[in-house]
């Protein structure tokens, strides 16, 4: 009796020391700046270069402006594009994951650069 107290124990145990080892994923840090632009161009320019990069666009919303991408060369990378009013311009971030790991934001800088450039903002 004893022994199988024990062993019902130690199953306890390691289901709780395991479980503890499934945490959910962090979420997608985002990269962003604001651009004096209308808002609806740089969501247009943003889709825009999603596509020519590749991307399968899931999901689009110009009324909450945002986009959902995955990749059709990558599978697993995500991407999303929110842009939203704001005092001067429009707030664009770009956010991803690959897999169920977010990318690093730094990571999002060129898509930031292109898009700007493709706006015809570029330094």
């Amino acid at each position: 009796m004893k022994s199988n107290l024990s062993k019902r124990l130690l199953i306890i145990a390691l289901l709780a020391v395991l479980g503890g080892c499934a945490a959910a994923p962090m979420a997608p840090e985002p990269r962003a700046f604001v651009l004096p632009v209308e808002r609806q161009a740089a969501l247009a320019a943003g889709l825009e270069l999603l596509v020519e990069r590749g991307y399968v666009i899931r999901h689009a919303d110009a009324e909450l402006g945002r986009v959902e991408a995955v990749s059709a060369a990558w599978p697993g990378y995500r991407l999303r594009l929110e842009v939203d009013e704001s005092p001067h311009g429009a707030l664009i971030s770009f956010s991803g994951q690959r897999g169920n790991q977010p990318l690093a934001p730094h990571s999002l800088d060129p898509l930031l650069v292109e898009l700007q450039a493709a706006l015809g903002l570029a330094p």
